[in-house]
């Protein structure tokens, strides 16, 4: 099993991890989502390695489609470069109202498009601090709601990266 978190690693994060079953800390290059230029730039650099909420700062959805930082060009680029597409848990978590279903309905859209392009899709808690930590089956629950299916939601919770690319902390 696999989370990728914000959260400095101290005795507090780790002990938090290895109760919810992680085993051991891995670094890993990871940008978060912003304009689709940025987008652009991330998913082309062969040194990234996650690609997290791209849907992030996507705002100005247009009548007939929404704008979810993702499509089908910049997944097409993801797949050849080896960068996934990483659906966090904590930024649903913070959100309410309408804000959480124009999320969720993005992140839907990015998985339809990764599904499309055979990009490689991670899902994972992206905790800021040890209470926002979640277990497998919480995660599980969260890919199967943004539209994955069971097979999917099990890949992008085992994801692994290219072992000569990651470095094992501790």
């Amino acid at each position: 099993m696999f989370d990728i978190v914000r959260c400095k690693i101290n005795e507090d994060c780790s002990d938090k991890a290895k109760e919810l079953g992680f085993s051991k800390l891995l670094n890993l290059k990871v940008k978060e989502g912003g304009s689709e230029d940025q987008n652009r730039k991330y998913t082309s650099d062969k040194q990234n390695d996650v690609l997290m909420n791209p849907e992030l700062k996507s705002i100005g959805d247009k009548v007939h489609y929404r704008k979810s930082g993702l499509n089908q060009v910049l997944a097409k680029l993801a797949k050849q470069n080896d960068v996934a597409i990483g659906f966090g848990f904590s930024f649903i978590l913070n959100l309410e109202g309408v804000q959480l279903g124009q999320m969720i309905g993005r992140m839907k859209q990015n998985v339809r498009i990764c599904r499309k392009s055979k990009t490689k899709m991670v899902v994972c808690s992206y905790a800021n601090n040890v209470k926002e930590m979640r277990g497998a089956k919480d995660l599980l629950a969260f890919a199967n709601v943004i539209g994955m299916t069971p097979g999917e939601a099990k890949q992008a919770l085992n994801w692994k990266k290219d072992e000569k690319k990651v470095r094992v902390v501790g």
